[in-house]
């Protein structure tokens, strides 16, 4: 058998960089330039990291003039993102009302339950109306986040600070459903994961106070949770909506937008 021709190296190469470029980029927004960057040097490695550093931390500055700002990932206050992974993706910038919502919210809930800490998840890129955050059909301009639900032990006690799942996605709450059963869409179950999870409950009357500050904040346009969780905290309003059959499903957080 023939030695690869260097056209045909050279061709895989390309395909092998592209699609990391893609996938960089996809995931993190900045992810594929830092790549690029890393591409001319020998310790590809190293100079990939410190690219990918250098360009997230001017993306603090350079946000602000698409209208986003960047959630603190080092912060002690009653507001603070669930996990270093959605910092460490860049997934953690909103439009300033949103920031200004969360703060208020994280305040109004910890003054009237002292010691509540409010987790943020996803929220959006930096840059770019339009450009997706996946795996959701949203979070593309700035103006939609989602928080971690409150949860208690077996006890009752609060769990300050604690999520089911170690990205605060994906441990649901059960309930009824009218969607059916499909898997060309973003409604996944994960079946498998729910036995994995702490046997925990959701708070249900910090859940329902945030719920109802949010619902009666004048800058929170839209808030998605599953109908059966809205029932069991008997909340209802014309802002609390259901995101449809073929989005992710709403009973593990809550997304609220402008």
């Amino acid at each position: 058998m023939s030695a690869p021709k260097p056209w045909d190296r050279s061709m895989k190469k390309v395909c092998v960089h592209s699609i990391a470029f893609v996938v960089l980029t996809m995931l993190t927004q900045l992810g594929g330039f830092a790549w690029l960057i890393a591409l001319a040097c020998k310790w590809r490695i190293s100079v990939f990291i410190g690219a990918y550093i250098l360009l997230s931390v001017m993306a603090t500055f350079v946000a602000p003039h698409f209208s986003r700002v960047p959630l603190s990932c080092m912060s002690d206050s009653p507001l603070a993102v669930q996990s270093w992974f959605y910092c460490v993706m860049n997934r953690n910038y909103v439009h300033p009302d949103i920031r200004a919502a969360l703060q208020d919210l994280a305040t109004e809930i910890d003054n009237t339950y002292p010691g509540t800490k409010t987790l943020v998840l996803d929220a959006n890129f930096p840059f770019l109306t339009g450009f997706p955050l996946l795996p959701h059909l949203s979070h593309d301009d700035g103006r939609k986040v989602d928080i971690a639900f409150y949860y208690r032990n077996a006890q009752g006690g609060y769990l300050s600070g604690r999520t089911r799942s170690p990205i605060g996605y994906f441990a649901f709450e059960q309930g009824p459903t009218n969607c059916p059963d499909r898997y060309l869409d973003l409604r996944w179950d994960l079946d498998l994961l729910q036995p994995v999870w702490p046997d925990w409950q959701i708070e249900p009357k910090r859940t329902r106070f945030a719920l109802q500050t949010l619902a009666s904040d004048p800058r929170i346009g839209k808030i998605f949770v599953e109908p059966h969780l809205l029932a069991r905290l008997r909340l209802d309003g014309p802002k609390f909506r259901f995101q449809g059959c073929n989005a992710a499903r709403h009973d593990d957080h809550i997304h609220f937008q402008l």
